[in-house]
């Protein structure tokens, strides 16, 4: 079956469908069955390459595989770029900060350390694997915190590290490298030229940079243009940074999305989302192609003692390295804790790694090739390991969005309160919004949470946790406001879990908004005026609970005259309703609904 296989992907074309198919397929079987998405597409790429043999990447692709994952990684590493907006850093900065003065060059120390006492390397080789493994990476990182929710400080400062060390790591690699060159007596060792090639590119990314925030400011590029430019632009800055001096494309591109994120470009969001749609399939590329490229012969040359260095690296290297860099922060212990034993290498540390571990064996360090295995056993370990253990040690230390998904009701008035108390009750988290003071005074009086402040503002990115929410209701007494909100957070939340009160003209043709602006409306259809109404006449927000021997339709018998909002499931989801479900409700669910008073 295997070889028949195999025969059907002989071509690249072939392949690249195949490996774009299991990529997202894995990634769409994580996300339904809440599974670590790393763990499956890495099961998936074993499964398919050295298992079965029906991918063979090194075969299918030739010699494009090494400039393609590449350009797949520079692409990735701009992505991560583009998130780095300093304004969103806020009380993370000192502790970014430090991992990056501190941690990168500790984490470089210690990691040499183990290297050469654990796994027994060379000096040499030693050295030059311990500035790659300065690395985390991006590539695994994202797929985590999405997986795991992590709030907004732990996850920042994860994020951050994965993406600027990873340039870093790359350079301390060339450094360590020309190192072990001079002390061989190789002639060709320049290091005069390799500074100039590490500020040459950090000059091209920041110039490139730049230039495309000119060129999309002044309107030299029209709208439909845009991401093709800055496609060209970061693969020309990669490749022309890459030509100088072998690995410094990565900190080109890298400072690269860091200038455009920080530019306050009026397109910049759309730019982010297309990129960060991007990176999700060349991720899920990327870990099928490792997977599927692992070579079980290289494996074999590995000792007990490289088991022993994957353990050091986990649960000494990494929690002395973040330990030692957050000492005199004010980051709580949890934190500390979080990020100490959270990190995860990816697809950038083996694909430099197996470089190095070649030229080094060139080079004549005779344990050189031994690198490139060892990198496989890191990055294999830390995957599953991280992958497994970050949800549950964040939920743990409360690191993590709450059991219960909670709402975010924007707009305050007597409805959205009235809502937010009923569903407060069960324990459902709630936060209410409104750009205006007095409009929250009840929901602060009886206990709600608020926030006073534009919710699609910079002010709720740094005070609102919005990892512990997963539901939006737009129902302030503006209509135009509702559908701005509507459209800007559902792609962050899914435009499923964005809903809105309907508007005065919703069924009138004239006035009918496309579906990405208009959203789902609840309430059968029913307006902002007609709940306020109700609740100024003593209605109320009620919870029903729904039984083996009381079902939906009973309940609607018993209260013809409710008016239904949604359903709060076992899970403590809340899903709103537009309109009266057929084949009733699932049991130990609860209908959520405006009554009126008791008689």
């Amino acid at each position: 079956m295997a070889i028949e296989a195999a025969s059907v992907l002989s071509g690249t074309v072939p392949a690249i469908a195949f490996v774009g198919a299991l990529g997202v397929g894995s990634q769409w079987l994580a996300w339904r069955f809440q599974l670590p998405a790393i763990v499956l597409m890495l099961a998936a790429g074993i499964i398919a390459g050295p298992v079965t043999g029906i991918l063979d990447p090194a075969a299918q692709f030739g010699t494009v595989l090494e400039p393609l994952i590449a350009v797949a990684v520079a692409i990735i590493l701009f992505e991560g770029g583009l998130t780095l907006d300093l304004k969103k850093l806020g009380d993370a900065r000192a502790g970014v900060l430090r991992l990056i003065v501190i941690g990168a060059p500790l984490g470089w120390f210690l990691s040499s350390m183990a290297l050469r006492y654990g796994a027994g390397l060379s000096w040499e080789s030693s050295v030059v694997f311990g500035g790659i493994m300065i690395v985390t990476g991006p590539t695994v990182i994202a797929p985590l915190l999405r997986q795991a929710r992590l709030q907004r400080r732990p996850a920042a400062l994860l994020q951050w590290e994965a993406i600027v060390n990873d340039p870093i790591g790359a350079m301390a690699a060339v450094i360590a490298f020309q190192v072990v060159l001079a002390l061989r007596g190789a002639d060709e060792v320049s290091f005069g030229a390799m500074v100039l090639g590490v500020v040459f590119a950090a000059f091209l990314g920041y110039a490139a940079a730049l230039a495309i925030v000119r060129m999309f400011r002044d309107a030299l590029v029209p709208e439909y243009m845009k991401v093709p430019v800055l496609f060209a632009a970061v693969l020309a800055a990669f490749s022309l940074a890459d030509i100088v001096l072998h690995e410094s494309g990565l900190l080109a591109v890298t400072v690269m999305g860091l200038v455009i994120a920080n530019a306050n470009l009026p397109s910049y969001e759309e730019l982010r989302r297309f990129k960060e749609h991007a990176t999700v399939l060349l991720v899920s590329g990327l870990f099928i192609l490792l997977a599927a490229s692992l070579d079980f012969s290289a494996l074999a040359q590995l000792t007990s003692r490289s088991a022993f260095f994957v353990l050091a690296a986990v649960l000494l290297v990494r929690p002395l390295t973040v330990l030692a860099s957050f000492v005199g922060t004010n980051l709580p212990l949890k934190e500390r804790c979080l990020v100490a034993f959270t990190g995860p290498r990816g697809i950038v540390l083996i694909a430099v790694a197996g470089l190095f571990g070649e030229r080094l064996a060139a080079a004549g360090v005779p344990d050189g090739a031994l690198v490139g295995p060892l990198a496989f056993a890191l990055v294999f370990g830390t995957v599953v390991l991280h992958g497994f253990s970050l949800k549950p040690m964040a939920r743990a230390l409360e690191l993590s969005g709450g059991e219960s998904p909670g709402v975010i009701l924007v707009g305050g008035s007597r409805f959205t309160t009235g809502f937010a108390e009923a569903l407060q009750k069960t324990g459902v988290p709630v936060l209410v919004t409104d750009p205006n003071h007095a409009n929250l005074r009840r929901a602060r009086t009886i206990g709600i949470p608020t926030f006073y402040g534009d919710i699609l503002g910079e002010a709720a990115e740094h005070s609102v946790e919005f990892l512990e929410y997963r539901t939006v209701l737009a129902a302030s007494d503006n209509d135009a406001y509702n559908t701005l909100v509507v459209a800007d957070l559902g792609p962050e939340f899914g435009r499923d879990e964005v809903w809105r009160l309907a508007r005065p003209t919703e069924n009138q043709s004239r006035h009918a908004l496309p579906p990405s602006l208009s959203g789902r409306v609840i309430g059968e259809g029913r307006t902002f005026d007609h709940f306020e109404c109700l609740m100024s006449e003593g209605w109320s927000v009620r919870l029903t609970r729904m039984t083996d021997e009381f079902d939906f339709e009973m309940w609607r018998e018993r209260s013809p005259d409710a008016r239904l909002l949604g359903v709060l499931l076992s899970t403590g989801k809340v899903t709103f309703l537009p309109e009266t479900p057929k084949g009733g409700l699932p049991v130990n669910s609860r209908v959520i609904s405006m009554a009126p008073p008791e008689t």
